[in-house]
């Protein structure tokens, strides 16, 4: 503990570190100030009642996961209510373009020039989408009774031109943070409005307790599982196979270059969060469709019974589809192939495998081995929050922390975060949190 007091006050001892902090921090505030900031034209009240309503219903759709990401604000109705998630989306698409198109692909390989190019297609995708998004949030406003004061044309134009506004103004606060402050300020952004809902979800268990729901040993036996499971996401997040490569001498000038053995750190979770984000935004869809009919058929709401959070079957599916969205997306961002190419361009080998095709194959079989492993453990994370609800009979708010989504961000983020503030502290020549001094590096971050 003494350790840990002390390297607080290393941090505050170093004035660029303790500026970005302040900066960051700054930041974070005005984030969570624009996600109560409502839009002009609506009825608080109502908006407050059908919220109330809904959460009541116990129904679970995918705009409860968009909620989520933005730390309230959609369910808010507030300028801030499509947060960073636009962005995210034209990333992604970017990222995948790259499998299929060749030219996006070309400009992936161009280096930094390539790099600021399709960060500006980027850019003009995610107006495009935070619109086409800002669009389909007013008429979900204006379907709700008595929400929407004026409904219209004016209130459409203004509320698709403000979500937008507030879209490509939270990306702008994330590359501020990025460059000025500590840590990636997207994911940074994402992962407040997740903790922003933890100790309103933490003050209702407790409350459970004092009220005699619950007694105090379950509980402290439920907090030391939260303990083991964030314990376990981490060593996983953190797990990686080093696969050596030995790179041969070769003389540069006068100069000896090479001789040295490297190695390349195949992460356990490649693919970080985004299969259970694939996964879950599927498994919403029937509940989606559900609340757009007032008087749906027997058939869907069957459907999305047996599809809803708490069911076995729901959990079952939901842990498949999380198994097989790790290998798929494992196999899109990370190549074998070009990493062998790579490697043999530059006078690179693995001992005891030849260079080309049997160094793809080596690559590929060790891949696939530690993919395996790593996504049961996700589909195991991933159905943690139904287990916590249907068998410990913890609250849905509270619940979303044993797992999932939530859990991954926010361990991930702040292990980026930690890593960078490492960083600085070593630099100081000062001891960091490990008392080792150095913390593993993360490697082909998957995800945000």
């Amino acid at each position: 503990m003494a350790s840990f007091v002390q390297t607080v006050q290393n941090i505050f001892k170093i004035q660029e570190l303790r500026e970005r902090l302040v900066f960051t921090l700054g930041i974070l505030i005005v984030v969570r100030i624009g996600a109560y900031i409502t839009l002009p034209g609506i009825n608080v009240e109502a908006l407050i009642a059908a919220n109330t309503g809904a959460a009541q219903s116990g129904t679970k759709t995918v705009f409860d996961m968009f909620d989520l990401f933005v730390g309230g604000a959609f369910s808010n109705a507030a300028i801030f209510a499509l947060g960073i998630m636009p962005y995210i989306t034209s990333s992604i698409i970017f990222q995948l373009a790259g499998i299929v198109i060749p030219e996006i692909q070309k400009l992936q390989k161009e280096g930094e020039e390539g790099r600021r190019r399709i960060n500006q297609y980027t850019r003009v995708a995610t107006v495009v989408i935070a619109g086409l998004q800002g669009w389909g949030v007013s008429i979900r406003l204006t379907s709700m009774a008595d929400v929407v004061v004026a409904p219209g044309f004016l209130f459409t134009i203004t509320a698709m031109l403000l979500l937008t506004a507030g879209t490509i103004f939270m990306m702008w606060l994330g590359e501020q943070i990025t460059e000025r402050g500590i840590g990636n300020g997207i994911s940074l952004i994402i992962m407040i409005g997740i903790v922003a809902r933890f100790p309103q979800s933490l003050y209702k268990e407790f409350t459970y307790v004092l009220t005699g729901g619950r007694v105090w040993v379950f509980e402290i036996m439920i907090l030391a599982f939260l303990v083991a499971v964030i314990a376990g996401v981490i060593l996983i997040t953190q797990g990686a196979r080093r696969i050596p490569v030995q790179y041969a001498k070769r003389v540069v000038g006068r100069k000896v270059m090479g001789g040295v053995t490297q190695y390349i750190p195949l992460r356990v979770n490649t693919a970080g969060v985004m299969p259970i984000i694939f996964a879950q935004a599927l498994m919403f869809i029937p509940n989606t469709i559900l609340s757009f009919f007032t008087e749906p058929s027997p058939s869907i709401v069957w459907l999305a019974h047996l599809l809803s959070p708490g069911s076995f079957f729901y959990a079952t599916i939901y842990g498949l589809m999380v198994v097989f969205f790790t290998f798929f997306y494992t196999a899109i961002v990370f190549n074998p192939q070009e990493m062998a190419d790579n490697m043999k361009k530059q006078g690179g080998y693995i001992p005891g495998i030849r260079p080309g095709l049997p160094t793809k194959e080596h690559i590929d079989t060790i891949l696939t081995r530690i993919t395996l492993p790593g996504s049961i453990f996700l589909a195991i994370v991933a159905i943690l929050p139904t287990f916590a609800m249907n068998f410990l009979n913890i609250d849905t708010s509270f619940a979303q922390f044993f797992g999932g989504t939530s859990l991954l961000i926010i361990v991930g983020v702040a292990l980026d975060t930690l890593q960078q503030i490492e960083s600085y502290l070593l630099m100081r020549h000062y001891d960091g949190f490990m008392k080792s001094g150095k913390m593993k590096g993360r490697v082909g971050q998957g995800g945000f």
